[in-house]
């Protein structure tokens, strides 16, 4: 297949335009939505080997969504790899959300909607296969669809460089390249989603009440940082916000309801200790992630009707004898 590029000679919504048809054609249908880039180019070089398609692309920030209206009744049941050579991408799919770096790789199902934002400037190798070719099982392709699979052990030593090889190589590979190379690709690729799919493996990880204790486990130990927010807690278990959003809402609160409410206990705690009396109320606030004490004393107010000063105050007259 030859190179596709965007046009040089045509305005920055044009070339998305180009961009939308191309990588349409050539994977499956789908939008292409800007980010903040003045002067947006890509280009997609694409080889058929037996009945995978692997193409290599490169390009400027921007975002691909697959939304259900892309999706006919009788579309094939193909699966994309992306293995993200330099740059980093976000693959959201289902109540899943990888943020994939380089060198690492995710699986996504074409017959389900999906985005993939990339952020920054980017090259990725993407191969296309029918699902049948990937001898897994459905319970363990489950398991690591829409999860970045790391190659830095195991079988992805292994798998990795294959795969940056063929990058390399795309020039060549549809005059040199056979059904068999492909199903040996396919085949690699399937040991090493199984291998990822065992280490994951637990009999309790998928319960929703065990995932959504592990993600108050995790914000707890992180109410110090004035960054904690629902994109990070969400990206480092794997999930999407909006299923995060869930698992909060299935126990009374909401992700920054919940961080604000045990902020404001460990503050409220500390003003009335006191081995803390030396820090200025500003300083208790800032300690657990209010960065603003404008913002701390008058969140702190409407939760327990009076100012961080006021209750510091009204704990030491307790302490008195």
């Amino acid at each position: 297949m030859p190179r596709m590029t965007t046009p040089s000679d045509a305005t920055a919504g044009e070339r998305l335009e180009s961009w939308r048809d191309a990588v349409s054609r050539s994977l499956v249908p789908m939008a292409v939505l800007p980010r903040e880039c003045s002067d947006f180019r890509a280009s997609l070089h694409a080889a058929q080997v037996g009945r995978v398609q692997m193409s290599v692309i490169t390009a400027e920030p921007h975002s691909v969504a697959r939304t259900r209206r892309h999706i006919a009744s009788d579309a094939p049941d193909l699966l994309q790899l992306t293995l993200q050579l330099s740059g980093q991408g976000v693959l959201t799919q289902k109540d899943r959300q990888a943020q994939v770096r380089p060198g690492e790789m995710v699986v996504y199902d074409t017959r389900s909607p999906f985005t993939y934002d990339l952020r920054q400037s980017h090259t990725g190798l993407v191969l296309m296969f029918p699902r049948a070719m990937l001898r897994v099982t459905e319970r363990d392709l489950a398991r690591v669809t829409a999860t970045p699979v790391p190659c830095r052990d195991g079988l992805g030593k292994v798998v990795q460089p294959l795969l940056y090889g063929l990058a390399r190589q795309m020039g060549h590979l549809e005059s040199c390249g056979t059904p068999r190379l492909a199903d040996h690709v396919v085949g690699l690729i399937g040991a090493l989603l199984a291998e990822q799919a065992g280490a994951d493996r637990t009999t309790e990880e998928d319960r929703p009440d065990v995932l959504t204790q592990r993600v108050l486990d995790y914000m707890e130990e992180r109410l110090t940082d004035p960054g904690l927010s629902p994109e990070g807690i969400a990206a480092a278990h794997r999930i999407s916000r909006r299923y995060l959003y869930k698992l909060l809402a299935a126990q009374g609160h909401t992700v920054s309801g919940w961080i604000r409410e045990q902020r404001l206990e460990r503050c409220r705690r500390d003003l009335a200790d006191p081995a803390m009396d030396h820090l200025p109320v500003g300083a208790i606030g800032g300690r657990w992630g209010f960065s603003d004490p404008a913002h701390f004393s008058h969140a702190f107010k409407a939760a327990y009707g009076m100012s961080p000063r006021a209750a510091r105050a009204a704990g030491r007259r307790r302490q008195r004898p």
